[in-house]
């Protein structure tokens, strides 16, 4: 199976243009190729994943990752999937988080020799004359093309500033100095970012001609990629001081039923071969594939020896060895009703409330959580096979039990 090939098996690429191109390229090891990183923190987080893990793969078939820095454009306000403008942000701010990045990023992609190269767009942004840039770039944008963008759209009812405007312009320009700087000859961004990245490609090929090797290819699920850096608690960083491994693993631990076997194959390493097998996995098997899930991405941003600590506290947690620290209760088969039971009911079953109405009052309140994710749902059902390997429920910050199905 070629690179490519693997890249559509894993369920990474949407959209594309010049397929064929795309094929030669990468599957040679001639792609030199960007993705964007943002520096609106100092820490990259889980929503980053698919973009890192990403660069890793084509690195390791031969290609040149460019990992661009925005140092230039965060100092304007993207647009692209949000209702409102970002924050601007110092030098000092940008070139610190810029540091902290590379050094993430290093777990993933070798930056030796060449191999890989981090940018940042400040180094042609900041310089560029005005009335220059109108003449030898703006010349090329239709104003009426460019409101048709949907990241253009979603703002235009609440207001779109000039600088937000400019922002598909800025864009557009970094693939073209990186092409011209670096020979970078390939993009990469998420579908919010396509019509930015299209724009980089036409302005290669309108200033140096049709000839120009310019592609681009979108991630898919790119908004699920952000969803993912999200929880109760907020972003789950890759830097141990925001986020530690425990917590790290514990997050992957949790992922919904419906996507664990989805993240296994975009976001890890395992042959599709052995992926393959586990679809056909199910009930507590899912927790297995749970585990797999988290031990293999802890492993690959905090090593070896954090995951192992990771997952045996993890077990341990779980185990009926802690009984002592965590309370079991146990659900009998007449608690199910035609396979299911409610939410309310595996509170009171477990002994966290006294009343079907003070469960109710826990759940809106949002102080019932079970596996970590909190449920404000008063009439969730689950299924007996959920509490097959045993789940954990809590409700306020103290009050934890593990429920199993006796």
């Amino acid at each position: 199976m070629t690179i490519f090939e693997e890249l559509k098996a894993r369920g990474l690429l949407a959209q594309l243009t010049d397929e064929e191109e795309i094929k030669e390229l990468i599957n040679h090891g001639k792609a030199t190729f960007y993705i964007g990183f943002d520096p609106t923190a100092d820490s990259l987080h889980v929503g980053h994943f698919m973009a890192l893990c990403l660069m890793k793969r084509l690195q390791m078939a031969g290609n040149k990752p460019i990992a661009l820095i925005g140092g230039g454009t965060g100092m304007v306000g993207d647009p692209s999937g949000r209702t409102d403008m970002r924050t601007m942000m110092t030098v000092e701010q940008i070139q610190h988080n810029c540091d902290c990045f590379k050094k993430q990023m290093s777990r993933f992609i070798d930056f030796s020799e060449g191999k890989a190269l981090m940018v940042n767009n400040a180094d042609w942004l900041m310089d560029l004359n005005y009335v220059e840039l109108l003449r030898e770039v703006g010349a090329h944008f239709s104003v009426n093309r460019m409101l048709t963008a949907e990241c253009y759209k979603q703002r235009m009812e609440k207001g779109l500033s000039f600088l937000e405007f400019n922002y598909m312009i800025m864009q557009s320009y970094d693939f073209y100095e990186l092409f011209q700087k670096y020979g970078c000859n390939m993009q990469f961004g998420g579908d919010d970012q396509w019509s930015n990245m299209l724009g980089g490609t036409e302005l290669i090929r309108r200033k140096l001609g049709k000839d120009a090797y310019a592609m681009t290819i979108t991630l898919l699920l790119n908004s699920e990629g952000k969803k993912m850096g999200k929880t109760q608690k907020g972003a789950v960083w890759l830097d141990p001081n925001k986020t530690s491994p425990f917590e790290f693993y514990q997050y992957w631990r949790n992922v919904a039923d419906a996507d664990v076997l989805k993240c296994i194959r975009m976001l890890t390493f395992l042959s599709l071969e052995e992926i393959d097998r586990m679809d056909a996995w199910e009930g507590s098997q899912l927790n297995q594939a749970k585990e797999v899930l988290a031990y293999e991405l802890t492993k690959l941003v905090h090593g070896e020896e954090e995951a192992n600590k990771a997952q045996e506290g993890a077990r341990a947690l779980f185990s009926t060895g802690n009984a002592a620290e965590m309370p079991t209760a146990e659900l009998r088969e007449e608690d199910f009703a035609e396979g299911k039971i409610d939410l309310i009911s595996v509170l009171v079953k477990s002994g966290l409330v006294s009343s079907r109405s003070e469960g109710r009052r826990a759940i809106e309140q949002g102080g019932v959580s079970l596996e970590g994710e909190k449920e404000t749902d008063i009439k969730k059902e689950y299924e007996k096979s959920y509490f097959s390997d045993g789940i954990v429920i809590k409700r306020g910050k103290k009050n934890f039990r593990k429920v199993v199905v006796k």
